[in-house]
């Protein structure tokens, strides 16, 4: 096993360590309701980069973690994490293909079925009620898109990431 390829695989766990904690960070009350989906960000990056590498399995596992982390129900970020990564994983030479701007809205959309699942496992298994504001994540993700994907391509390429 090449050094290259092991140092490529601790980036990219790095990188998701990162992202959660920016999921988890404290902001204001204003703000709150606008965060951007971090971990999923990342984790959407990372299936379009290298889908044989990160796939389902590996946003299963993060989901979990995420759920632990949150305090949440146990199982069910890790679905809607997977359910996106799913597709991600399905369509993935297509989303690469796009330009930005038309990525950022197909992210943006998949941010939206993320939060739906979640809505919808929470109204199942609990009293959820919908929100418009459920849908502000996926506005402020469509921004910041672009500087994301931006930052984990110069990443991938400066440690030789496959």
């Amino acid at each position: 096993m090449s050094m290259h390829i092991a140092n490529g695989r601790w980036v990219v766990w790095l990188s998701f360590l990162v992202a959660m904690l920016f999921q988890i960070m404290p902001l204001p009350d204003l703000v709150e309701p606008w965060r951007p989906d971090w971990l999923l960000l990342v984790i959407i990056y990372w299936a379009m980069a290298l889908p044989h590498r990160y796939n389902i399995l590996s946003a299963w596992v993060l989901g979990v973690m995420l759920d632990i982390m949150l305090g949440a129900h146990l199982g069910i970020r890790a679905l809607a994490i997977s359910l996106v990564v799913y597709v991600v994983v399905l369509h993935f030479q297509r989303l690469r293909n796009f330009p930005m701007w038309q990525q950022a809205l197909m992210i943006s959309s998949l941010i939206c079925l993320y939060h739906l699942v979640i809505f919808w496992v929470q109204f199942v298994v609990d009293t959820a009620t919908f929100d418009v504001r459920l849908f502000l994540p996926a506005i402020s993700s469509l921004i910041i898109w672009p500087w994301v994907f931006w930052i984990l391509r110069r990443v991938r390429r400066l440690y030789k990431v496959r």
